[in-house]
């Protein structure tokens, strides 16, 4: 039996702001999440990416504030400016034309203006942990009446460095407020750091054992690390994706890694963690208006971003852990929508991927590029292997021209134990006969030549690398 939002007993003004955004149910973590939130308890929110945390944390928040105190009462606590940015979005639709007023606190902004604004009252702030402690620190922001904490993305969160911020921050609110924890993985680490803040937690977690999207297809393409980029460049234009995010692990590689991408005609921009705001919040708008087809990014930038049309996502370096390529894979594929992660490795990262299968319990499969389709890598080999037997099988001479590369992947096709012969010989499949093979000797005086001793055919095999005018010398002799 399904739940509605009215069955939630949330707010009649919210309920018209869901009606009008074209949200009608609840997902299943919002369902369980609401009404413990409602009741002004502690929580770990648990669930996969994509499965509306926020809205799980959020409607609850809001309706905990009262518009006619001045104090800021919904503290919001994120690792990027990204997630902070997006969960402001997600404040101002569900408040707009009413009285309460909401602010973000983020780092790269200008911190004077966030000032100025601070004295306009904010009843709920979204922030990253530096910048509300700068302003702590400098008697700009209070948190003495804040009545629910919430931090999202929490692992990521306390494993940014920023552990000592974060406490610092939570310090500075009532013992009596409520404290939620959310992220779709909870580290042990992170099960540590809630025993200390939060009063016997309520733990929701959804589908704990699928920690992946079913709508989510994984798959891999090996190639040398040399060919990533060019591999890449093929898999978008075969597959021609509408939106999708790239992910690198090291981010002073980013910078040269566009100029790669952009010299063999992608449509790329990056998320540089050092770019201003306003040069971050541009990017990421283009994104979302589709003015470019592929961001790229490292784990920490788009870390908890949900940008609606994303259909794929590529590994160009494999995530360093399991947690990091689930937080990847779960920019698409969310809410139901399918989507599709493919990890771009060399045979030495093969292993990699083995472990991520075993610790989140998916499948990634192998595929290869073939004809205008990705399939599986024993299909690709029987394809090329009757593509070259029927060229070999056109008269002499009539035979298109083969693309660069391709004798050696009919090589790699053709049986185990065949021997191989010029194409212009007797089989021209490019095996063997089954007549057995003449000895060397035998076979040139049957042509009409003649019989080579052994001495002469030793020094024409050592000779075989010499340079023309040695080789000229040595006829003139004889």
């Amino acid at each position: 039996m399904s739940t509605s939002f009215e069955q939630l007993q949330i707010a009649q003004i919210y309920l018209d702001k869901l009606q009008e955004l074209g949200i009608g149910e609840p997902t299943p973590i919002q369902a369980e999440g609401i009404p413990v939130l409602k009741q002004g308890k502690d929580a770990i929110i648990q669930s996969q990416t994509g499965t509306g945390k926020t809205l799980a944390y959020l409607l609850p928040a809001l309706e905990r504030i009262d518009p006619a105190q001045k104090q800021l009462q919904v503290l919001v606590v994120v690792p990027t400016r990204e997630l902070g940015m997006q969960i402001m979005q997600e404040i101002e639709k569900l408040t707009e034309g009413g009285p309460i007023r909401s602010q973000s606190l983020i780092g790269g902004a200008a911190i004077v203006r966030q000032v100025e604004k601070l004295r306009l009252h904010p009843h709920i702030v979204v922030g990253t942990p530096g910048r509300l402690l700068e302003l702590m620190k400098i008697k700009k922001l209070t948190l003495h009446h804040v009545k629910i904490g919430i931090v999202d993305e929490v692992d990521q969160v306390f494993e940014l460095g920023s552990m000592q911020d974060v406490e610092a921050v939570l310090k500075g609110m009532l013992k009596s407020s409520q404290m939620v924890f959310v992220s779709a993985t909870i580290p042990q680490s992170t099960e540590q750091a809630a025993g200390r803040w939060l009063k016997e937690p309520v733990i929701i977690k959804i589908n704990p054992s699928q920690r992946t999207a079913e709508t989510l297809e994984h798959m891999y393409v090996v190639c040398q690390e040399r060919e990533k980029i060019d591999t890449l460049r093929r898999l978008v234009r075969l597959i021609k994706p509408v939106s999708a995010i790239v992910f690198i692990n090291v981010t002073d590689d980013i910078a040269q890694v566009v100029g790669k991408l952009q010299y063999v005609g992608l449509s790329v921009e990056a998320l540089y963690g050092e770019a201003s705001k306003q040069d971050r919040a541009k990017v990421m708008g283009n994104f979302r208006e589709g003015k470019f087809q592929l961001l790229l990014a490292t784990d920490v930038a788009a870390r908890g971003l949900d940008i609606e049309g994303v259909t794929h996502v590529f590994h160009l370096d494999p995530a360093t852990n399991a947690e990091y390529y689930l937080h990847r894979v779960g920019r698409t594929g969310r809410m139901g929508r399918e989507g599709t992660a493919i990890s771009i490795v060399t045979p030495k990262e093969l292993f990699i991927l083995d472990k991520f299968e075993k610790q989140l319990g998916i499948t990634i499969a192998p595929k290869a590029m073939y004809e205008g389709r990705l399939v599986d890598p024993a299909q690709d080999r029987s394809a090329a292997t009757m593509r070259s037997r029927r060229e070999a099988a056109r008269p002499s001479g009539g035979a298109a021209p083969t693309r660069s590369g391709s004798a050696s992947a009919r090589d790699a096709a053709a049986p185990a134990g065949a021997v191989r012969t010029s194409a212009a010989g007797p089989d021209a499949r490019g095996l063997s006969s089954a007549a057995p093979a003449k000895p060397a000797a035998q076979a040139n005086t049957a042509s009409g030549g003649k019989a080579f001793s052994k001495a002469e055919r030793e020094r024409d095999r050592k000779s075989k690398g010499a340079p023309r005018w040695l080789k000229e010398k040595q006829q003139n002799k004889e």
